[in-house]
């Protein structure tokens, strides 16, 4: 019954973990040339755009620090719209380069209200953009971004968007939604180990580039957009573990979009209902719930650690706390990527049990 259930590094199925164990070869060869053009190019199809995209080295907040880097001058005002810690990680970035943040914060467990967001930006007419988180993993909450992006777009705004625990698990057509720059990671949903981060950017983010003088090296889309004309990228590449996203894209799409979204959406509702029929609360409003993770308050009595260790000791099953200001307060369980439904129902009974073990009474 082991299973690791938290927003990420996921399990992996059995082909991406052995796929690892190839030898390495020549990063700027032919045979790396034809992984990295067919692996951009089913990245591509998941997030549905036509957009240059690129495959970078490095974790899901390299690629916020990326976009932030290649977007932005000191000095510049950005809209940090937040409902939970990751929101907050993305305005922590910009601030850190000399962004001058305006935050747009909402209450934990709840979605961003677009018309809060308008409002921000009617007051605030100098901002160059605004930053999103579409999923939060810390409270729970997926943010309705096809109505965000409408504002920001009515507004002729530079969107860039945290879709690290989203893509691939949840619908995000970057192009419909007119994503400036999309930004996910391998841990998450697509199958695959940490290492490697994902970002698309539009030409109007091209257009910001150009004009953006925040210091960039490793980082600089440009260099990153030159070697992949080469089907290379600028620096040493994580080769091991484009191994491993080449098998875990490969399965993403020969299930297809359609089946991978609707398979999370049972999977979040299994993991919702299941903790409902324990008597557990949920953190986020159940309209905005995430398909990708769910957050529970911890019924009173019961200890974060002694739950979290009752569960690994005896049901091999682990899960994660709360962050931030939720530390001890709520539990998370994560179910994106290599995940079904079965895999949740084994998840609530040895939640029940652990739970009982513990003496809470439903």
């Amino acid at each position: 019954m082991a299973q690791l259930r938290i927003p990420g590094p996921t399990p992996l199925p059995p082909e991406v973990l052995q796929s690892q164990t190839k030898q390495m070869i020549n990063h700027r060869g032919s045979e790396y040339h034809a992984m990295m053009t067919d692996v951009t190019n089913k990245i591509k199809y998941v997030y549905q755009t036509k957009n240059d995209l690129f495959i970078l080295t490095g974790s899901g907040t390299g690629g916020m620090e990326a976009a932030i880097v290649n977007m932005l001058s000191p000095g510049d005002q950005v809209l940090s719209v937040s409902i939970g810690i990751f929101g907050d990680r993305f305005a922590s970035i910009a601030q850190a380069f000399g962004a001058k943040i305006i935050p747009c914060k909402f209450e934990m467990g709840k979605a961003a209200d677009p018309d809060v967001v308008r409002k921000a930006l009617v007051d605030n007419p100098e901002v160059k953009a605004v930053l999103i988180t579409h999923n939060e993993t810390s409270t729970g909450v997926t943010n309705d971004l096809a109505a965000l992006s409408k504002v920001v777009k009515s507004f002729g705004k530079l969107l860039i968007v945290d879709c690290i625990s989203s893509m691939s698990s949840i619908n995000c057509p970057v192009d419909e939604w007119q994503i400036d720059v999309a930004i996910s990671g391998s841990q998450k949903g697509w199958m695959a180990p940490p290492g490697l981060t994902f970002v698309s950017v539009s030409q109007k983010a091209w257009d910001a580039y150009s004009k953006a003088k925040m210091p960039r090296f490793y980082w600089d889309f440009g260099q990153a957009k030159k070697y992949l004309a080469k089907e290379e990228t600028p620096w040493t590449p994580a080769v091991s573990v484009i191994y491993a996203l080449q098998v875990g894209l490969n399965m993403l799409v020969k299930e297809g979009l359609e089946n991978i979204f609707a398979r999370h959406e049972r999977v979040g509702k299994a993991t919702r209902e299941g903790a409902k029929a324990l008597g557990l609360k949920l953190v986020a409003d159940e309209k905005y719930a995430s398909n990708t993770v769910t957050s529970i308050w911890l019924p009173a009595g019961i200890e974060y650690k002694a739950l979290s260790k009752t569960m690994r000791e005896d049901y091999q099953i682990t899960i994660t706390g709360g962050q931030g200001a939720l530390d001890g307060k709520i539990f998370r369980i994560g179910h994106l990527g290599w995940v079904d439904v079965k895999d949740i129902d084994e998840c609530m009974v040895a939640l029940k049990g652990a739970l009982t073990k513990l003496g809470y009474k439903n």
